[in-house]
């Protein structure tokens, strides 16, 4: 989950948006859903102020969440965020301002979380320090691979304003990965789904929790209601993403799984599967 943008109780983004009901409506999709998950990861504007206020009511209401699913909790900073009240709020540490990066263990999976962002900026950097750390950690491999999460996609975009806030210098934090288990990269910030790769490694962008932007907008900026998360899946060295929206239209069909397995099995003899050599 991306870009909840969290407010204190009473406020709305931008005067319309209830971003904490979009969130509230998030967790219950996947509480719903009956999938088991081993991890939630937030991926950085938590909060849309940065104030203490707005991440005690993130995490009154997630937390509990996160709990009730089984699943480990993973936060990261965003360019909205604030680093001391992050720590202090949601971490329960000293409320220092240095980055927040950090390594999760989901069994034999590793998850590094990379803080881009740079306070009072909205675009994204790394410093030096942080890529010497990461290539030192991914100096040894993982059992399951590595899943790299960060806030600024690596990436440029074709809305103008969305590519001067990317992560900037991205070709050096390729050079860090190139070659090593990471299997995707995983971000937020676009409040658009995307895709890419960097260094030969995917690169996923989530959509938003709180709003999207229409990316046909020419010659504009222009932000549109609808929310959603991202599901991830790893099945041994292979790392999927599917975009999930909030919500919930009639759906266009519904099968019970295992009539959609016999539809898809008894088509077989038509289409036959190739001979192994």
């Amino acid at each position: 989950m991306s870009d909840a943008h969290v407010l204190p109780a009473g406020e709305l983004q931008h005067g319309a948006v209830d971003t904490f009901a979009n969130l509230e409506a998030a967790l219950s999709t996947v509480a719903a859903s009956g999938v088991t998950a081993s991890a939630l990861l937030l991926t950085g504007d938590l909060t849309d102020d940065g104030s203490p206020a707005a991440y005690r009511r993130l995490r009154d209401l997630v937390e509990p969440a996160a709990e009730r699913l089984g699943a480990r909790l993973i936060y990261l900073m965003g360019n909205h965020d604030e680093r001391a009240a992050f720590r202090r709020e949601l971490l329960s540490t000293e409320g220092t301002t240095e980055p927040h990066d950090a390594v999760h263990w989901v069994g034999g999976l590793r998850i590094i979380v990379l803080d881009t962002t740079t306070p009072h900026r909205h675009d994204g950097r790394l410093e030096p320090a942080q890529l010497d750390w990461l290539r030192a950690e991914l100096a040894q491999p993982a059992l399951h691979g590595t899943i790299l999460a960060l806030h600024h996609p690596p990436l440029p975009s074709a809305v103008p304003p969305v590519h001067l806030l990317r992560l900037h210098d991205a070709e050096r934090l390729g050079e860090v990965i190139a070659g090593t288990d990471v299997r995707i990269i995983l971000c937020g910030h676009n409040h658009a789904t995307g895709c890419g790769a960097l260094a030969g490694v995917p690169v996923w962008v989530s959509p938003a929790c709180a709003n999207q932007i229409d990316p046909l907008a020419t010659g504009r900026l222009r932000g549109v209601p609808g929310s959603g998360l991202s599901r991830i899946d790893v099945f041994g060295r292979t790392v999927t993403a599917t975009a999930v929206r909030i919500e919930t239209p009639p759906p266009v069909y519904d099968l019970a799984e295992s009539a959609a397995l016999s539809r898809i099995r008894s088509n077989f003899a038509e289409f036959p599967l190739p001979e192994s050599e």
